[in-house]
Order: C-alpha cells, then sequence, then structure tokens
C-alpha cells in the first residue's frame, strides 16, 4: 500500500545460543492506527520469511497479537529500546493495542527483542501523522551514545518538547546502568505543505552496513547536521539525501 519500509518491513532478532539464528519477530501493522489501506503492507513479513527461508514467531500478548511500526522504536543492540509515550501510550489517539499499559510493552519487547531496558520519551516532533515516532526525535548510534533533535526557537512548538525529552534522557541508563551520552541535532526550518507542518528532521536517517543516509532540507542546517553524524560515524560513508519532496508524504 505504501512505501515506508521501515514501518511494515520486518523486524529482526537474533539468537545468541544455542546457535546464531535469525528469525522475524511478527508484529502487526495497521498504518499507524490512522488509515484504512494497511493489508499488503501487512504481508510483508510472511513474504521476506519465505523469500530468507527464515523462521517468524507471532508476537502475541493475552492471545493478541501486537502492533508495531519500525520506527516506533530504536535500539541499541544490547538490552535498551527507545520509544515515546505519544506514539504507544496514548488512549485517545491513533491507538495501536488498546488497553495495553507501559507494563505490557515492557514484557512484549523483553520477551521477543531481548530489551530488559525500555527508555520512554514524552513526545514526538510537530507534523508527524505518525504521532510520535522515536526515529524523527532521538536515535542510538552506538550503544550508549544518542542523537536527539534540539530545537533552537522558543517560538516553535517543538522548543518545549525536546527540551523536554532532553531533561528525560538526562536521568536514563542504559541496560548495564551506563549513562547515556547525549549529541544534539539540529532542526531545520519548518517546512509546511498547505499550511500543514511537515515531520521534516535529521534523526531519520537510516544505518546501513557501510553507509548512512541522511534526509536534507535544501536548509543552512544541513551541512552540520551531516557534520556531527559524520564524526559519529566514522567507520561510514554519510550521504545526505534530498528529502523535500519525500517530506510531503509526511516521512523521509
Amino acid at each position: 500500500n505504501r512505501g515506508w519500509t521501515r514501518d511494515f518491513g520486518p523486524i529482526f532478532v537474533k539468537r545468541e545460543s544455542p546457535s546464531s539464528q535469525v528469525a522475524i519477530a511478527r508484529f502487526q501493522f495497521r498504518a499507524w492506527a490512522r488509515y484504512p489501506d494497511w493489508q499488503l503492507d501487512n504481508h510483508i513479513p510472511e513474504r521476506v520469511a519465505s523469500t530468507l527461508k527464515m523462521p517468524i514467531v507471532p508476537v502475541e500478548l493475552r492471545g493478541r497479537g501486537t502492533v508495531l511500526e519500525g520506527g516506533a522504536i530504536d535500539v541499541n543492540g544490547q538490552g535498551t529500546l527507545l520509544t515515546t509515550e505519544e506514539c504507544l501510550l496514548d488512549e485517545r489517539i491513533q491507538v495501536r493495542n488498546p488497553g495495553f499499559t507501559r507494563l505490557d510493552y515492557d514484557e512484549v519487547f523483553r520477551e521477543h527483542l531481548g530489551v530488559s531496558q525500555v527508555l520512554w520519551l514524552g513526545k514526538g516532533i510537530a507534523g508527524d501523522d505518525t504521532h510520535g515516532h522515536v526515529d524523527d526525535v532521538c536515535r542510538f548510534v552506538d550503544p550508549y551514545t544518542v542523537v536527539l533533535c534540539q530545537e533552537e526557537n522558543p517560538c516553535d512548538e517543538n522548543y518545549r518538547p525536546l527540551a523536554e525529552n532532553r531533561e528525560r534522557l538526562e536521568g536514563m541508563r542504559s541496560e548495564d546502568g551506563r549513562k547515556l551520552g547525549v549529541v544534539s541535532l539540529p532542526m531545520p526550518t519548518p517546512l509546511y505543505f498547505d499550511g500543514r507542518r511537515l515531520p521534516a528532521s535529521y534523526a531519520n536517517f537510516y544505518i546501513g552496513n557501510s553507509v548512512i543516509l541522511v534526509p536534507t532540507f535544501n536548509d543552512p542546517q544541513d551541512r552540520m547536521a551531516l557534520g556531527i553524524l559524520s564524526e559519529l560515524f566514522p567507520d561510514r560513508a554519510v550521504i545526505g539525501i534530498h528529502a523535500v519532496d519525500l517530506v510531503w508524504g509526511f516521512g523521509t
């Protein structure tokens, strides 16, 4: 139905013992609890599992499948997961799993993703029609360091939510108790289409094996964001991708 593969595509997990088996944790996709067309997207994990001849494990709690998009979480690969309360715990707007509590999500992430520490931020950025995806806000760049979007303009609607997220992170620890390093990532000048704010954010980058693909917006902050990420990923080429046209689709 759409092209946002990070959200509806499979989430892979790796078993450490007795063998390093890779499987797919089968979450459900429901178009961010916002749009009616998701049926084709929701078949993708099975199609990938079949093509790769890989086991697929249903993610259920109390006999019910769990809805989760890939962009709603970010992990450090060692047991710590980032997400937002706005996305997963709001009980009125775009409710993925009605009745789910913080403890329910903790159990799902522990059982199916091997996560022992869930770090809950507050809100996402303005204009994000996913209602709070963390991949527009805060991302791990190594097991103990995150980049966090920072808005410098006190009059911007992102200023307070991003500042509150920074305050939360100051008291957070990884799964082994280590304090997280927080690196500020600038926000581009706000973009609008038909009077609607668009979710333009440098945090929505893609990490590949040898490359980092970063959305850019013909903005003076582009160069700064690329420079920051180049320092944080010295083993990968950091490449800007012009994303003004893409962000009209409310993502990059």
